[in-house]
């Protein structure tokens, strides 16, 4: 067994929160950005946080350049520790968010090319990397079941511990661990029907393939 960490982001019901604990899933991911099928509201999310405060799965808020002051109050209601950045927020937008709130930011990265890993150094005030498929013009920030090329990673030495996102399923999860030694992976589409609807099966199969 490995000791990397896993991820399920978009999740809207407590079923599927409650499979994910079970298994020893270490993160949830709420997203709150409405263009995205896995958008999920306030209450809702809430919700699932207070399900699962008793246990060891940590909730992350994944926002899109979300107003700020409209951040701070969202992160008041529901108690997130976690943040995830999917847009184009800045350092001083992760500094400000520090700074008023006690919180772990985790910052995507968008990759196409090596070169796109010198985003990193924009970026200090980050206490996490995500590097994801870089979406082109017409597509969502994220959740697009699209791939990187991961070889782009191996052997990199990157500043901060970082998950790696972005088309990943059963099918080619073995590729990424021959070429990736990330902190965690995360995890969206590929244990899904449909966009937005999560399969529980699927996330047993995969969680399985990545634990050994």
């Amino acid at each position: 067994m490995n000791n990397i960490k896993i991820k399920i982001c978009g999740i809207k019901t407590a079923p599927v929160l409650d499979c994910c604990k079970d298994l020893g899933v270490n993160y949830f991911g709420l997203i709150f950005y409405k263009k995205s099928p896995r958008n999920i509201n306030i209450k809702k999310a809430t919700d699932l946080i207070n399900i699962q405060k008793k246990n060891n799965i940590i909730p992350v808020g994944v926002f899109v350049n979300h107003n700020f002051s409209d951040l701070i109050e969202l992160i008041n209601i529901t108690n997130l520790k976690y943040v995830q950045l999917h847009g184009n927020e800045n350092n001083n937008y992760i500094s400000k968010l520090k700074d008023k709130k006690k919180l772990t930011v985790i910052k995507t990265i968008s990759i196409q090319k090596e070169n796109d890993l010198k985003q990193t150094d924009l970026y200090p005030n980050a206490d996490f990397f995500l590097f994801d498929y870089k979406p082109k013009k017409n597509e969502l920030p994220g959740g697009n079941a699209k791939s990187f090329k991961w070889s782009i990673l191996k052997d990199k030495n990157i500043a901060k511990p970082w998950f790696i996102s972005g088309g990943i399923n059963k099918n080619n999860i073995n590729k990424l661990l021959e070429n990736t030694t990330p902190y965690g992976i995360d995890i969206s589409s590929g244990v899904e029907d449909r966009p937005g609807i999560k399969n529980t099966n699927k996330i047993k199969e995969i969680v399985k393939i990545i634990n050994g």
